[in-house]
């Protein structure tokens, strides 16, 4: 089975969009790891419009499944991470002003900065995943880093399916089998959903892990949290 692990950031925001402590977001890291959720992801950003630095260290007493910390390692989050020590923690190029992240690492441009980056969390007992788009080269060249795991970049293939193209997934099934060859765990995420993800993990071989957040929290809206969250476990199971 796929493990879903849920992206809390929006739940910052709304928080942080009126001051005090509603809605309490370690409260919210505790109810969906009991409704079923495998783990917890955040992504702080040195503006800290939604995840602040100091949540990352209130989650700890919280979170009993897998902590997965999301972030551009610029200085200031590598001492974050290394100060908290997370399960997991996911390297993404954004841009400091990026509302989302919008693509993955150049691995091959960037490789001797992410080996050293990669070297120095897992030498701290911390798993690693590079954030990358569906290009076979990429994974091949993440390897090479030392990193356990790669995250493939999921919005176009959400894009594209959201118009009908299924073939859209094709790329990733390559990627993921690349991934496979070259023994690196994969992880997915960004714009899944619960119209797309089934089909998706239905492809996509040795998928270990997708990090779901906004379609999830706005599907709860409507759903509720539990539900939304036994909804995605049906279709991540085998």
């Amino acid at each position: 089975m796929t493990k879903l692990s849920v992206n809390i950031n929006k739940i910052a925001t709304l928080r942080n969009a009126r001051g005090g402590n509603m809605p309490d977001l370690l409260q919210v890291a505790k109810d969906v790891q009991r409704f079923g959720a495998e783990g917890v992801t955040i992504h702080p950003r040195p503006d800290e419009r939604h995840i602040r630095y100091q949540d990352a260290f209130d989650l700890l007493k919280v979170i009993t499944t897998e902590y997965n910390i999301e972030g551009n390692p610029i200085p200031k989050f590598i001492d974050l991470v290394l100060q908290v020590k997370p399960t997991q923690v996911t390297l993404v190029p954004d841009a400091e002003d990026a509302i989302t992240s919008n693509a993955g690492w150049d691995t091959v441009k960037h490789k001797d900065f992410l080996t050293e980056v990669v070297t120095e969390f897992k030498r701290n007992g911390i798993r690693t995943s590079l954030f990358v788009d569906p290009v076979e080269a990429m994974v091949t060249a993440a390897a090479a880093t030392g990193t356990d795991r790669v995250e493939l970049y999921t919005e176009g293939y959400a894009s594209a399916y959201a118009h009908g193209n299924k073939a859209a997934v094709e790329p990733y099934v390559k990627a993921a089998l690349e991934a496979q060859k070259v023994g690196l765990g994969l992880n997915a995420g960004h714009d899944l959903s619960l119209d797309n993800v089934k089909y998706f993990r239905e492809q996509i071989p040795n998928l270990l892990e997708v990090s779901i957040g906004h379609a999830l929290i706005c599907e709860a809206l409507y759903l509720g949290l539990e539900n939304v969250i036994q909804l995605y476990l049906g279709k991540l199971a085998n």
